[in-house]
């Protein structure tokens, strides 16, 4: 008779909001069994998603990484021989060396995302940055538009309690498909419907979530500014405003009233394609039900004109007061929270302000030698690379593959799995999983922390982040107490110093409930401006930082919501929309390794209206090329009624190999910044498609 798992606790660490806490099986020393979600876990609630209830098909994958690799053969073959660990720390070590003796120590760039988003194994890579006195990343490919447009009303990038949409009467769902990317979204919403709420959802396409709704409005890309435009045109034009409230807690109701006089339903059904009626009737539904919830998604911010977009989106909560109410009000990230104390986990106390910082979404133009990308500086000719897969997920992918096949650039790619960006390596290192190293973590989507403890072995020569880049400090010269410490020790050390408690404290909890009261949470004591009121009329030069927006894009704003017609409209040439979108299987690139998920998915299509299908004669499985200026992608069709004429989608980024041609869906997506500070505008996308002959 088989023995009976042990049941072991964790968090996940995919770049979800949701940051499931997580139960898992562990069946011996070094094998995993089932992961569920933590069921006394307030925001969890025993929900995980598929991928990563499956996660022994990743984590006990034949084709992960287990030992590290020198390449062979010519750039990007995929030819490697394995090498031992101290061979190849040696060789980075020299690779890194040598680029800084030639052009200085702003050669190198260190660059990583959140392929975990555990602080210590993902944002330690910063420590030897800053204590090598290395080029700066600024993280710009995903959160920043959505994060500057949220922070612009409330001044604070945090909202109300999540698990308060469960005790909304209305929750609406804008810019994000969480039946695909937030599972847990859907469990609170569903507790919401038993009770009785309206579930709205806004977005590009009819998707799983848009299924599960009371109201769907379908909106084209780039749009959603016009549309809170006009829902607020209602709401002061038919007394559903509520003055009271918007006199005490914002700062020009009255200006924006009189802004939104020509915003109107039929202005916005003209550039949104959503019928009048339809947003009639949402207005008539939020601005009748106090307790409405907005869950503002990131999806919609992923535009040129993206922050604009969230700023009005949230403004609708304050014209109707919906911040007065448990189960109303507005929440969109909680990353403001949690008070961390970084100065150990990224060496901060020794940062110096005056190195350069590059644009994390325009690596592309950086490798390629722009100047004003590199910011006047040296080439970059040395790459160190965790946590992320710039060769698959960055923008305008013809620019980065040009970029990593420069035969001067030196790159260390430390990976779970032989992706696009380790192929292109000099030197690949294997990395150890979530379970098979301790680190901590905390909710974007919810309000804990979580520990995430070692559970398993790790397979072969992995080796966590944290103890590649103590190795690679030594061996580079590079000081700092952190280099000297167990990932257990920084987690302990930065707990107790952000006022957390001690490691042993949150293992036995196993998470921390950092949710603010009420009061706090739904700003009852005022908005995180120095006046205390939101801001109807963001002050958008102030954002930070400076020099990675467009040229004039911060005093091109508009002043109130508005549409700000900046987005990558449809032309003759390129008469076509394209949104990138999640899909249910993959995340970013990760599980697109996993069968199962490989299965569910099947192969790269892309949505087309049928209408559309007609004119261009084609039919579902029908292989197109999408193409703009920046590149084209052979594609096979869906023929899909759940979107607009105009618009098409493509869920997932799928491996570049996927493709005929071997280049992903990121060949037709830019690298330019989008304002006021920066970030990539991927849902902003005008395209050609023709039909393959």
């Amino acid at each position: 008779m088989n023995a009976k798992p042990e049941i072991r606790f964790s968090a996940c660490p995919h770049d979800c909001p949701s940051t499931c806490a997580l139960e898992v099986e562990k069946l011996d020393a070094r094998t995993i069994g089932r992961v569920r979600g933590a069921r006394d876990n307030a925001y969890t609630a025993g929900v995980v998603c598929g991928k990563v209830a499956r996660y022994a098909e990743r984590i006990h994958h034949p084709d992960r990484l287990i030992q590290p690799l020198r390449r062979t053969g010519a750039k990007g073959s995929g030819e490697f021989a394995p090498i031992g660990w101290d061979e190849a720390l040696d060789e980075v070590a020299e690779g890194l060396l040598l680029a800084e003796q030639r052009d200085g120590p702003e050669a190198v760039w260190p660059y990583y995302y959140a392929g975990t988003m555990g602080l210590v194994m993902r944002d330690g890579i910063n420590r030897l940055r800053h204590a090598k006195r290395y080029s700066g990343m600024y993280a710009t490919i995903c959160v920043t538009s959505a994060w500057n447009g949220f922070i612009a009303g409330t001044g604070r990038l945090a909202g109300a309690d999540p698990r308060e949409m469960a005790k909304a009467d209305c929750l609406v769902i804008w810019g994000t498909n969480p039946v695909n990317t937030q599972i847990n979204v859907m469990t609170h919403a569903t507790n919401a419907r038993r009770g009785g709420a309206k579930i709205v959802h806004i977005d590009t396409y009819r998707n799983g979530t848009a299924e599960q709704a009371d109201l769907f409005l379908c909106v084209r890309p780039g749009t959603d500014g016009a549309l809170a435009c006009a829902v607020m045109h209602i709401l002061f034009r038919d007394g559903l405003a509520n003055r009271d409230y918007m006199e005490k807690y914002t700062d020009c109701p009255a200006e924006l009233e009189a802004h939104l006089q020509d915003k109107t339903p039929a202005w916005a059904e003209a550039i949104t394609g959503v019928p009048v009626a339809d947003i009639e009737a949402f207005a008539k539904l939020v601005g009748e039900t106090p307790k409405t919830f907005f869950r503002l998604g990131y999806g919609f911010s992923r535009q040129r004109n993206g922050v604009v977009n969230m700023h009005a989106a949230s403004c609708i909560a304050a014209v109707t007061g919906a911040w007065l109410h448990e189960g109303g009000g507005a929440f969109h990230n909680n990353g403001s929270i949690y008070h961390w104390d970084r100065k150990l986990v990224e060496g901060l106390d020794v940062m110096d302000h005056s190195i350069r910082v590059l644009d994390q979404s325009r690596i592309g133009p950086v490798l390629t030698g722009d100047p004003v990308a590199l910011k006047n500086g040296p080439p970059v000719t040395a790459l160190f690379i965790q946590n992320t897969n710039p060769m698959r997920v960055a923008p305008d992918h013809n620019l980065v593959r040009q970029g990593f096949a420069r035969d001067d650039l030196f790159t260390c790619v430390h990976e779970q799995f032989m992706t696009e960006t380790a192929k292109a390596a000099d030197i690949v290192l294997p990395a150890t999983m979530f379970l098979e190293h301790d680190d901590v973590y905390q909710g974007g989507g919810h309000q804990y922390i979580t520990l995430g403890p070692k559970v398993v072995e790790a397979p072969g020569e992995c080796r966590s982040n944290h103890d590649v880049i103590v190795a690679l400090a030594k061996r580079l010269g590079a000081k700092h107490p952190g280099f000297e410490m167990t990932s257990l020790e920084i987690i302990d050390h930065t707990l107790q110093a952000s006022g957390w408690g001690d490691v042993e404290t949150l293992r036995q909890q196993r998470w921390i409930d950092c949710q603010p009261e009420f009061d706090r949470a739904h700003y009852i004591e005022g908005f995180n401006h120095p006046d205390g009121k939101f801001r109807f009329a963001p002050k958008w030069e102030s954002v930070l930082p400076h020099g990675f927006g467009p040229d004039g894009g911060q005093e091109a704003m508009p002043r109130l919501p508005d549409h700000w017609a900046v987005i990558e409209e449809a032309t003759e040439a390129m008469p076509y929309r394209l949104v990138t979108a999640p899909a249910r299987g993959y995340l970013n690139s990760t599980f697109s390794e996993t069968p199962t998920s490989a299965a569910r998915e099947g192969k790269p299509t892309v949505m087309i209206h049928p209408d559309d299908a007609a004119d261009l004669d084609v039919a579902t499985d029908d292989t197109v090329i999408l193409g703009n200026n920046r590149g084209v992608v052979p594609i096979a069709v869906e023929i899909f009624e759940g979107l607009q004429r105009g618009v098409v989608v493509v869920e997932s980024i799928w491996p570049n190999d996927a493709f005929e041609g071997g280049k992903g869906i990121n060949v037709l997506t830019g690298a330019d910044p989008v304002a006021p500070v920066g970030g990539a505008a991927f849902h902003d996308n005008r395209i050609w498609i023709k039909r393959m002959s």
